[in-house]
């Protein structure tokens, strides 16, 4: 099997400034690949959805219940976080370099 190379996203920082973006401010790239990564990671969960849907675990060691129904979607986005995080499916570069146009476009 041959090893496929993605390219890379800019480093996400790990504490980022919660205070929204000011019209007119120059592009950060490390919040566009937040949230080109955070994307990807919504995407992957809706996904992933379906699939944690269709699994019965009402006779499994842990025993299912309301409780697990009411988790099961965290632990869904929270997979999928992981999943995006480790290089996903391969949308956050397409999605980090089509939000890197736009900033640019209405730069101008």
């Amino acid at each position: 099997m041959t090893k496929v190379s993605l390219p890379s996203l800019p480093p996400i920082p790990q504490s980022t400034p919660a205070a929204p973006a000011r019209l007119g401010s120059q592009a950060d790239p490390a919040r566009i690949a937040k949230a080109a990564q955070d994307f990807e990671a919504m995407a992957i969960g809706q996904l992933l959805q379906p699939m944690f849907d269709t699994v019965n675990t009402a006779k499994s060691a842990f025993g299912g219940g309301a409780g697990e129904e009411a988790w099961r979607p965290m632990l869904v986005q929270e997979i999928a976080k992981q999943m995006a995080a480790h290089g996903g499916l391969g949308l956050a570069k397409p999605v980090y370099d089509a939000m890197l146009r736009m900033q640019e476009s209405k730069a101008k």
